[in-house]
């Protein structure tokens, strides 16, 4: 990593004062009411070319699949748009305080998943985008999400606002205690399942769907789905085919035998030695092609089935590394490595990493991260859900983007910069629910070339709908 564009690559004041009073100077040349006043920080734009621009090497067979996701909501057409939001956000009001973010930072990319220790964790889950940028980015990305996701459950306006505004308020609330504690016991900080069962120990229904969703967690592991994803042929196992979601492709796509042995090993050595040890008690046994997420549609990602015995599995995923969507609009590239990138943004920004996160490169120069596919992992869901529970996601996802940046970043001079009032909350609330508004325009644009024909789509049955989500 390139320490000149690392956000520490400027010495931190040692005086948590000092630093409070530099945030706090920074008002004067970008008030905090100023960030609800520009939604298009680069002036008009056409975001379907933008989202055209964004399918440079994808697998082009996939793009329709994409396209189709992203067609079923404006919700869904916000969740694989984020370069379409970084464009924008480039030229907006900044404070200039510059943390490691998320890039894409949506009420969707927070989930639960096993820490080192087995806690369930509540944590952002997906780094694809990271990259140093003002702090406000994710915030304001976040907040918008709120607002996008509101509609969609078909919440009137003032729910949408409160919820955004209820997001951003905890985030600041939390970023000024992150500030005053000694700076390990933040790097060791953690939001566990039982933390928020504490925190929200008074909305009965709230408290019952983290229950539920922690029990639906301990079912989520390798060693859980292994007989569901796996058969036996010839003695040795073999990962299901279930296409479109997973498959194994062409084998002229990869040479098992040749070719990946020496990704693995490249992977393996940006393991720890510790880690490094235990990966060597686990042998490849197959690989697969799988379909993932929204806006990762048409990225080379793959499984990969280890075993250590034959009752003794490991999945590993192996995810394509992509120029973030911040590259070239928050600064130039600090990596050589996208694999490396990610995997450094998340080690810096999570609580407890996957302990077999890495990354390699791949024979046909296409950068890879590689973590495991199931560890506890669990999603939102917002069925049944109502606007109340929506504001208590909200303070939950306020409170965690504050621990990440708190980590990440200097609390302290964040702290100063929001200050105690509630100025920052609500410019932020305003600009999440002008920013829906664009998003929405933005979607008829979108279905307007799909019916052109301009974007193809295409669709998936509902089952295996449920398991891309």
């Amino acid at each position: 990593m390139n320490s000149k564009t690392h956000p520490h690559a400027t010495p931190i004041p040692l005086s948590r004062a000092a630093r409070r009073e530099r945030g706090n100077g920074l008002r004067k040349d970008c008030p905090r009411g100023a960030h609800s006043e520009i939604i298009l920080g680069q002036g008009s734009r056409d975001a379907v070319e933008l989202i055209e621009h964004s399918n440079g090497g994808r697998v082009e067979e996939l793009l329709p699949v994409r396209f189709g996701r992203m067609s079923e909501s404006a919700f869904a057409f916000f969740r694989g748009t984020a370069n379409v939001q970084a464009h924008d956000l480039k030229g907006t009001p900044s404070s200039g305080i510059i943390v490691q973010c998320c890039g894409d930072c949506h009420l969707m990319n927070f989930g639960g998943f096993a820490t080192p220790e087995r806690k369930l964790a509540f944590d952002i889950n997906d780094f694809d985008e990271t990259f140093p940028a003002p702090f406000e980015w994710d915030v304001k990305r976040l907040a918008a999400s709120f607002v996008v996701a509101g509609r969609w459950l078909q919440f009137d306006a003032q729910a949408c606002r409160d919820a955004a505004r209820n997001l951003v308020a905890e985030y600041r609330e939390n970023v000024a205690r992150y500030a005053e504690m000694p700076v390990l016991e933040v790097w060791y900080s953690q939001v566990t399942t039982d933390v928020l069962l504490e925190e929200f120990a008074n909305d009965e229904v709230f408290s019952k769907r983290l229950k539920k969703a922690t029990n639906k967690a301990q079912q989520n592991t390798s060693e859980r789905v292994f007989h569901k994803l796996t058969t036996k042929e010839n003695g040795r196992f073999r990962i299901v085919d279930q296409p479109p979601l997973l498959y194994h492709v062409d084998p002229s796509q990869y040479d098992m035998e040749h070719e990946l042995p020496p990704f693995f090993e490249a992977y393996r050595e940006t393991l720890p030695a510790d880690r490094r040890a235990l990966f060597d008690r686990f042998r490849l046994e197959d690989f697969a092609y799988k379909v993932v997420g929204v806006g990762s549609v048409g990225t080379y990602c793959f499984i990969g089935l280890f075993m250590a015995d034959d009752d003794d599995p490991l999945f590993l995923q192996v995810k394509q590394a992509r120029a973030s969507v911040l590259e070239g609009l928050a600064g130039p590239p600090h990596c050589a490595h996208n694999g490396e990138r990610i995997v450094a943004g998340q080690r810096l920004m999570q609580s407890a990493s996957d302990i077999f996160l890495g990354w390699s490169r791949g024979t046909r120069g296409r950068d890879f991260f590689v973590r495991q596919l199931r560890d506890m992992k669990v999603a939102p869901d917002f069925t049944g859900y109502t606007p109340r529970l929506l504001n208590s996601y909200a303070a939950m996802c306020g409170h965690t983007l504050a621990r990440a940046h708190s980590k990440a970043g200097d609390a302290a001079t964040i702290a100063g910069y929001l200050g105690g009032g509630s100025s920052f909350d609500t410019a932020i609330a305003k600009y999440a629910v002008r920013y829906a508004d664009q998003v929405e325009t933005d979607f008829a644009a979108f279905q307007t070339a799909i019916r052109s024909g301009r974007l193809p789509i295409d669709t998936m049955p509902q089952e295996l709908e449920a398991a891309l989500r």
